[in-house]
């Protein structure tokens, strides 16, 4: 089996390459696809075969896909020019004659109102109208998307947004999604299949700091801010405003429970618990 990996030299596509390789696929089996010379070089150094590929080139050939049983497109992460790559990548496969696209998509894709939401709802009908076979794998929010919250905890003490003491964040480590991937990749009975995929246990802030006082051995407070104080203090740290209104609007959503909810597709897949957030904290010391 020949699988093909878009976005390979990003973190989520870097673990699952070496997941792939931990199943026991043959490096020569895997093709590696994305724009940075100097990651494809690395996944080079293990046998895996590269390609430099542009998804904002909409003429993305479908020669290095020519072969490939399997292709995980990886969602691009340039928020509002996502729709466009991914239909070049799909268009690719479908032209290379793919089996199936796994595509990566957002929690809950078709009815959340997150602002990532609707480039990743779109990719998925535009899959689903494709003349190819599909799973989406709905990830949900990384815990490592929090290590700028860990940073602020080890120099301050103090962990400060306007998520709330209540909100709940059902998050997995991304080596738990690639591992899933690799997984739903390699084995059968996933055809056509949409997975919402989140940790087994979802954290409320006020127990983030709990646990970052256990890891770090201090006391970590949180504190809840305004929305407004929130978007002064990022624009003060000199953020760009497009990055400010993300960051802003993504809390709000955690606020209202866009990322609360919990299944356990992930863990079954897995075939084992996710990792609990303490356990992750403790690599990021």
């Amino acid at each position: 089996m020949t699988i093909a990996v878009f976005g390979a030299t990003g973190a989520l596509g870097n673990l699952t390459v070496d997941a792939l390789l931990k199943r026991g696929v043959a490096a020569g089996d895997i093709r590696a696809l994305g724009r940075s010379p100097e990651r494809l070089a690395a996944l080079a150094d293990k046998g895996v075969a590269t390609f430099a590929i542009d998804l904002n080139d909409p003429s993305t050939p479908a020669e290095p896909l020519r072969g490939a049983d399997e292709v995980l497109l990886i969602s691009g992460s340039e928020v509002g020019r996502r729709l466009p790559q991914h239909k070049a990548a799909i268009d690719a496969a479908v032209a290379a004659g793919v089996r199936r696209v796994t595509y990566t998509s957002a929690p809950q894709a078709d009815t959340s109102t997150l602002i990532l939401a609707p480039e990743h709802k779109a990719t998925e009908e535009y899959l689903a109208a494709a003349p190819i076979t599909a799973t989406i794998l709905r990830n949900g929010w990384y815990t490592e998307n929090f290590q700028s919250e860990f940073g602020a905890a080890q120099a301050t003490g103090v962990i400060a947004n306007s998520v709330g003491e209540t909100a709940r964040i059902a998050s997995a480590p991304r080596a738990d999604l690639a591992e899933a991937a690799a997984i739903v990749l390699t084995t059968d009975g996933h055809d056509g299949k949409v997975y919402e995929l989140t940790g087994d246990t979802a954290w409320t802030f006020p127990e983030f700091a709990e646990a970052l006082s256990r890891v770090l051995d201090k006391p970590v407070e949180y504190r809840t801010i305004t929305a407004d104080e929130e978007r002064a203090g990022l624009a003060a740290a000199g953020l760009p405003a497009e990055v400010v209104d993300l960051v802003v609007s993504l809390n709000q959503s955690t606020r209202e429970g866009q990322l609360s909810v919990v299944t356990d597709d992930l863990s079954r897949i897995l075939g084992r618990p996710t990792t609990p957030i303490a356990e992750t904290l403790r690599t990021w010391k």
